[in-house]
C-alpha cells in the first residue's frame, strides 16, 4: 500500500469519526431542543395559568393531577416517588456493590473473577421489564408474608419492592466501576500495609477505599442516577398514584412511570395533559445532568485529571 493511499484513508478514517462524533452530539442537542421548546408550552399553556404562574404552581403545588378536570401541576409528588425508590436501591446496591469489590480486587483469584464476573455481568443483560415482573409477582408477595407477621399492611403496589430489584439490577455497574477505581489504587499501598501487619480485609477498608473514594463516589452517583431513570420497574410494580410520602409499603409513581402512563393514553397531541411528560421529563433531565456532571468531576478527580 501506498504511503499517499494510507494518507487518504487516514483523512478518510478521520472526516468518519468527526461526522459520527458530530451526530452524536446534534442527536443529544436535539433531544433537549425537543424538550425544551414543548416544556415552554407547557408553562405557557392557559390551562396551567400561563407563564409565570403555571412555573410558580409547578414547584408549589403539592399534587399532580394534570389529566384531570381540576388541574394541579406541583412536580414534588413525582419527585418523592422517583427519588424514595432511588434510595431504596442504593440501601440494597452500596454494601452488595462494595463487598463485590472488595472480594473481586482485593480477594478473587484470576480464575475465580473469570468464573464470577460473567455472571454479575448476566445481571445487566436481563431485560428491565423482566425485573419489572420479577419485583410485582415475586418480591412484592414475599414481603407481604414477611411484614404480615408484624401485623403490617403493605400494599400490592409499593415503592419497597421495586426499589429493591432497582437495587440488583444496578450492582453489576455499581461493582464494576468501583473494582476499577480500586485497581487504579497504587500497589505499594497496600504492600505498606501488609507490611504494618495489616489483613486483606483492613487493608481494603482503611487503605484502598479511602485512597479509592472519589471513584466510589462516582460509581454511587451514576448508579443513583440510574435509579432514578429507571422506567419499566417502576411502572410496573410501583403504582400510579404520585403522593407525597415517605411510607415505602405505599403505592408511589415516579417521574419515569407518569411519562409511561400518559404516552400510552390516548391524550390529544399538543393539549395541556400530554405537554405535561415533556414538564416532568425535563425536570429529570436536569436532576441526572447534575448527577452525572458530579460523579464525572469525581471521576476525573480519582484518576488524577
Amino acid at each position: 500500500m501506498s504511503i499517499e493511499l494510507k494518507k487518504k484513508l487516514d483523512i478518510a478514517l478521520y472526516v468518519f469519526l468527526m461526522l459520527m462524533g458530530a451526530v452524536s452530539i446534534l442527536v443529544t442537542f436535539g433531544i433537549v431542543w425537543v424538550l425544551l421548546v414543548d416544556t415552554i408550552r407547557f408553562f405557557t399553556h392557559p390551562d396551567g395559568g400561563g407563564f409565570p404562574s403555571s412555573l410558580i404552581r409547578f414547584f408549589t403545588d403539592k399534587h399532580w393531577t394534570p389529566t384531570f378536570y381540576n388541574k394541579q401541576i406541583g412536580i414534588w409528588p413525582l419527585l418523592n416517588g422517583t427519588f424514595l425508590i432511588a434510595f431504596i436501591s442504593m440501601v440494597v446496591a452500596v454494601p452488595l456493590g462494595l463487598v463485590v469489590a472488595i472480594y473481586l480486587s482485593e480477594y478473587a483469584s484470576w480464575k475465580t473473577k473469570e468464573a464470577v464476573k460473567p455472571w454479575i455481568d448476566f445481571l445487566e443483560a436481563v431485560p428491565t421489564v423482566v425485573y419489572g415482573y420479577f419485583a410485582l409477582l415475586f418480591v412484592t408477595p414475599l414481603l407481604q408474608k414477611f411484614f404480615v407477621y408484624f401485623g403490617v399492611e403493605m400494599e400490592g403496589m409499593n415503592a419497597l419492592s421495586p426499589g429493591i430489584v432497582i437495587g440488583i439490577m444496578i450492582l453489576p455497574y455499581t461493582a464494576s466501576m468501583i473494582e476499577d477505581s480500586f485497581k487504579g489504587v497504587p500497589q505499594y499501598l497496600r504492600e505498606a500495609s501488609y507490611s504494618l501487619g495489616a489483613s486483606k480485609l483492613r487493608t481494603a477498608l482503611f487503605v484502598v477505599l479511602p485512597a479509592a473514594k472519589s471513584g466510589v463516589l462516582s460509581a454511587y452517583l451514576l448508579g443513583f442516577s440510574r435509579a432514578i431513570g429507571e422506567t419499566m420497574v417502576v411502572a410496573v410494580a410501583a403504582g400510579m398514584y404520585p403522593q407525597l410520602t415517605l411510607n415505602p409499603l405505599e403505592p408511589v409513581q415516579t417521574i419515569t412511570g407518569y411519562v409511561v402512563q400518559v404516552a400510552l393514553g390516548d391524550l390529544p397531541f399538543g393539549s395541556f395533559e400530554y405537554l405535561s411528560i415533556f414538564a416532568a421529563g425535563f425536570a429529570l433531565f436536569a436532576i441526572t445532568l447534575v448527577l452525572n456532571s458530579i460523579a464525572v468531576y469525581l471521576k476525573s478527580k480519582s484518576l488524577g485529571y
